[in-house]
């Protein structure tokens, strides 16, 4: 089943594809932090355990939680989690040697600006 966000005026709409090109709102959720943005979450990989994973944490249902790294999607376990991120938070998110999700904060990108 596909499914998407699309997230506008403060609100997170969860999205399922009943027919090839028909959505259905299936949830309807306060998007706090997230920017507006259609997110095709449907295109997501499985985490690599073996390697980091930075970005906004989008999304969390029963079984996954959604996590955009730069223009891709991550999807991890939500069993691997001892607690669920902060929807619309940047975390780093990485795995110890019994496969446990280890979250933390993202570090700060750095940017050119003016400073006076």
């Amino acid at each position: 089943m596909k499914q998407r966000l699309l997230v506008m005026n403060g609100q997170k709409l969860v999205q399922d594809e009943k027919a090839p090109g028909k959505w259905e709102t299936v949830n309807v959720e306060k998007a706090g932090a997230l920017k507006p943005a259609i997110y095709n979450i449907y295109l997501s990989q499985q985490a690599d355990k073996t390697a980091a994973h930075s970005g906004v944490i989008l999304h969390a249902d029963k079984e996954s939680i959604y996590q955009q790294s730069g223009r891709d999607f991550v999807q991890h376990k939500r069993s691997d989690f001892d607690k669920v991120p902060e929807i619309g938070s940047a975390k780093s998110i990485s795995y110890n040697a019994q496969g446990k999700a280890a979250v933390a904060a993202e570090a700060p990108k750095l940017t050119r600006g003016r400073s006076m």
